[in-house]
């Protein structure tokens, strides 16, 4: 089902499947970004006994374009929308650079967080020794400088693909979309937006005060030297739930639906 909901002036349109315990899904912030990316979770979800939601967030998708284009606001517009659904306490999936934006809110706000997945979150990896300690606060926010063409999406889309073939004329077009107009202005003004503070500490740093439980997922074909990072954290970090997926890229959930949402039901029953 398709809904628009109202939250802080902002009309935010809201995909939604199933009933029972509410799972609130994320999606990352490269161009053309929304919550479509969720389609396929949402129903496995729903089959799985929860009430999936899917939200294009402020600036992405069909909802409204908001005056903040920084992550934080983003950061904490989730619990914004879950009030406005009057929802109390939830739990939280993110993928990419809202994979950030989910641990922070079970950092600041863990009474309203049940559980967190994060997909192929690169900022909560520790860098690897040659890369200077660099993060990736802004990650996943790919995209060129100027409107991009039906082949640009293309282009973009396969970066972010182990299976090319699951990019279909109907997902071409619809990410096409979502890539252009005002999603492309609301594209470059994030990349111009400026956080007022960077953090002390890493967010990877952290992750041990979450209090939900916590699963890590990741494509073992992802960017960014994803897989070695991650053989870097669990030796760092032995007891965190890590798991590497094979032939999978940065939209795992798509790569590898089946595996990903096993993984994903299982976790959310304990």
């Amino acid at each position: 089902m398709e809904k628009s909901v109202q939250v802080e002036g902002l009309k935010i349109r809201c995909l939604e499947e199933g009933s029972g315990h509410p799972v609130i899904l994320l999606h990352g912030a490269s161009l053309g970004s929304s919550a479509d990316v969720w389609e396929k979770t949402l129903s496995a979800l729903s089959r799985g006994g929860f009430r999936g939601l899917a939200y294009d967030q402020p600036g992405f998708g069909l909802s409204d374009s908001p005056v903040d284009y920084t992550v934080s606001y983003r950061t904490g517009f989730i619990v914004k929308f879950m009030y406005a659904l009057g929802i109390s306490r939830a739990s939280l999936i993110g993928h990419s650079q809202a994979g950030g934006m989910a641990a922070r809110v079970a950092l600041d706000c863990p009474e309203r967080v049940s559980h967190i997945v994060t997909v192929a979150t690169g900022s909560l990896l520790p860098p690897l020794p040659d890369q200077g300690g660099r993060g990736g606060a802004r990650e996943g926010e790919e995209g060129g400088e100027t409107a991009p063409t039906l082949e640009d999406t293309k282009r973009l889309l396969e970066s972010n693909l182990f299976n090319k073939s699951l990019i279909t004329h109907d997902v071409l077009e619809k990410r096409h979309r979502m890539s252009v107009g005002k999603n492309f202005e609301a594209f470059r003004a994030r990349l111009e937006a400026r956080e007022s503070q960077k953090d002390a500490v890493p967010l990877w740093q952290r992750l041990k005060e979450i209090r939900a439980p916590l699963l890590m997922l990741y494509g073992a074909q992802d960017r960014g030297s994803a897989a070695k990072r991650c053989a870097l954290f669990k030796q760092m970090e032995p007891t965190m739930d890590l798991q590497v997926i094979e032939n999978g890229a940065h939209l795992l959930m798509w790569d590898a639906a089946d595996t990903f949402h096993q993984k994903l039901l299982e976790f959310l029953r304990r």
